[in-house]
């Protein structure tokens, strides 16, 4: 039987296999590089309600939507979540986008997913990342960060 390919040359292995199937190395490819999981969030305690802000991390590179730190983010910047096959079902913070959100719950990817249209442009062109409107954390003041909330909050 032949199998399916993207876009990308790669097959659709999102298709066939669950999170915790995954190589490492398609693990990684299945970030689109969106940065919406980099910006800075806040929890209503009292409704569970997660806020974004246009805030990023201070390692999000804001041009290419990508970590400047990607190996030790976690040790470098407090509250960095680990995002594992468990967690990507339980963070109900990461976008209703987020490629390991959509195939933790068996859906497919969005036709901007760089996995499905062979080009990681797309998802900038998509309108889907945060390059262009997120602002770095270290050009605000800390407690001005609740006037950074996002109207279209999830």
């Amino acid at each position: 039987m032949k199998q399916t390919r993207s876009k990308f040359g790669t097959a659709v292995f999102w298709k066939h296999k669950s999170l915790d199937q995954l190589t490492a190395e398609e693990w990684e490819a299945l970030c689109d590089g969106c940065g919406r999981c980099c910006l800075q969030k806040f929890k209503n305690a009292s409704t569970g309600k997660t806020y974004y802000t246009y805030v990023s991390c201070c390692l999000l590179d804001i041009e290419t939507c990508r970590c400047k730190s990607y190996g030790d983010r976690h040790y470098r910047v407090k509250g960095c979540q680990v995002l594992t096959p468990d967690t990507a079902v339980t963070f109900r913070w990461l976008p209703a986008t987020c490629a390991y959100r959509l195939v933790a719950c068996g859906a497919d990817l969005h036709w901007w997913h760089p996995l499905v249209s062979g080009d990681r442009d797309t998802v900038h062109q998509a309108g889907m990342s945060v390059r262009g409107w997120a602002v770095p954390e270290d050009m605000i003041h800390p407690d001005d960060l609740e006037c950074f909330i996002l109207k279209d909050s999830r």
